[in-house]
């Protein structure tokens, strides 16, 4: 296997130099994937409609969000042909935001080698530079179809493998735990049962890349709640010596998988509490964040040497929006800063509002590194108090709230209006949590200033085990894939 992974990484390398070399040149990559995709739009329905002839006038092509592509995207499904881009569309696949309707993007040929081709860039980076592999046994997130029956909507990405190109795909096989008759599963608990039946066979299972850190951390509760039949079921499936951690009152988890090397997750904004308790739980695992990615794109990767995550920039063309509106391209950002991604990409959208929020943390080879910082205009405000997403998150992280996994902060309107913080877990009293969470509300001044005009109450706090898998499950019933289901620090109306 040692062998096999060394042969992986040197097929991949060739990609991996290639995007290291236009990490030094940004600008000079940027115009060349700004030519590549402005040619796709000057050849499909929906640019000839604009009557846009040059890249000269580039900004003359909308600012768009998805909403404004409903009709064409209408006239695409019931003509069952491409008007946004010259390619055939090989399917459309759900996205799974935190807030709002889930949407459904339209998936070419080229979009899809985006995605391949980050991964080769990322795998290359792990066995380069990453943990020593030698087994190379990887679970990448599932997410089953729970009985969705549009085949519209099945018809699209089953897992994280479903992104790759087909001669990928059949070399990552061997490396890959796999879950027979996932398309049979039809309920949240048969799913789990059979999630973690197979990842407590895979003695040597070394990466774990999931999405959402909630999604493991909701595994990992049901084996210790059902470790004593799960241990039945296993039989000798497993060793004698890992069916007796199953018996422990707390599973001890790195000697279950004494191999596990990598977590890649989420672990910036929503995610980052939620990350740093798999870091505790698994001491010794590299707890890897992702970068950036969307179902409209791969946006950003986590390189080990950058330190951060770089844009795929010879993939997707990027502007950056601040908050006085002036657009800015990749080579014209500044450290500190804070935009919205802007997006132009090879499935047929332009200038697409994405609706994420980076900051510029620092550069690595003359691309600027960018951390996720959370939705664009992701803001509550019952009465003038204004919350923004990422200073809650802050908040909630100063709280230090410990036996806690799962925090969300949700306003309420009745019977007067306040924030109420949902938890799945804490080591105090509710009360006691709610004082100090309304102390720290306090450093926003629109909210302090609300509070003592009376025109906010205090806020509270409840406390409930069953948090996490309510939250699973509203969003699974509104047609989000488990897998990727993200945890909202703050739960805000659709925009």
């Amino acid at each position: 296997m040692h062998f096999l992974i060394q042969l992986f990484r040197h097929l991949l390398a060739p990609a991996a130099n290639k995007f290291l070399q236009a990490l030094s040149d940004p600008k000079t990559t940027q115009k060349i994937v700004q030519q590549k995709i402005f040619n796709s739009f000057l050849s499909s329905e929906y640019g000839k409609s604009l009557d846009i002839q040059s890249l000269d006038d580039w900004y003359r092509i909308p600012i768009i969000d998805y909403d404004d592509l409903h009709n064409w995207l209408e006239q695409q499904d019931r003509n069952s042909f491409s008007l946004l881009t010259p390619e055939p569309i090989l399917f459309c696949e759900r996205t799974s935001g935190s807030r709002g309707a889930a949407k459904l993007i339209p998936y070419t040929k080229s979009l899809r080698r985006s995605f391949n081709q980050m991964f080769c860039i990322w795998a290359h980076d792990l066995i380069t530079r990453g943990p020593s592999f030698s087994t190379g046994k990887t679970y990448f997130c599932i997410s089953p179809s729970l009985g969705e029956t549009d085949k519209r909507e099945s018809a699209g990405i089953a897992d994280d493998s479903d992104y790759l190109d087909g001669w990928l795909k059949y070399l990552m096989r061997p490396f890959w735990v796999s879950l027979p008759g996932l398309n049979r599963i039809r309920n949240v608990e048969e799913f789990k049962e059979k999630l973690c039946l197979a990842l407590l066979v895979e003695e040597k299972l070394e990466i774990i890349s999931i999405w959402s850190p909630t999604f493991f951390k909701v595994h990992l509760d049901y084996i210790q709640c059902h470790r004593e039949r799960l241990r039945r079921q296993l039989g000798n499936r497993i060793s004698v010596k890992r069916a007796q951690f199953l018996l422990e009152p707390a599973i001890p988890w790195t000697k279950l998988w004494s191999n596990l090397k990598l977590i890649s997750c989420w672990d910036s904004a929503h995610a980052k509490g939620q990350a740093n308790i798999l870091r505790s739980l698994f001491p010794g695992v590299l707890v890897q964040g992702k970068g950036l990615l969307a179902t409209e794109a791969p946006m950003t990767i986590p390189l080990i040497e950058a330190l951060g995550c770089v844009p795929v920039l010879n993939e997707v063309f990027f502007e950056f929006e601040d908050e006085e509106q002036n657009i800015y391209q990749l080579h014209e950002v500044e450290i500190g800063a804070i935009y919205a991604i802007i997006i132009s990409q090879k499935g047929g959208l332009y200038r697409y509002r994405i609706g994420d929020r980076v900051r510029v943390t620092h550069f690595y080879r003359n691309t600027p590194c960018l951390e996720f910082l959370g939705r664009d205009r992701a803001t509550s405000d019952l009465v003038g108090e204004k919350l923004r997403e990422e200073f809650v998150a802050e908040v909630l992280e100063s709280l230090q709230l410990e036996g806690s996994f799962c925090q969300t902060l949700i306003p309420v309107t009745q019977p007067k209006e306040h924030y109420l913080l949902l938890l799945d877990g804490a080591n105090e009293s509710p009360d006691a949590i709610a004082k100090r969470l309304d102390a720290a509300l306090m450093q926003s001044y629109h909210y302090r200033r609300s509070r003592h005009l009376g025109q906010l109450a205090r806020a509270r706090v409840l406390v409930s085990k069953q948090f996490p898998e309510t939250h699973l499950n509203s969003q699974i019933q509104g047609g989000k894939k488990w897998g990727d289901i993200k945890h909202q620090v703050l739960a805000t109306p659709k925009l």
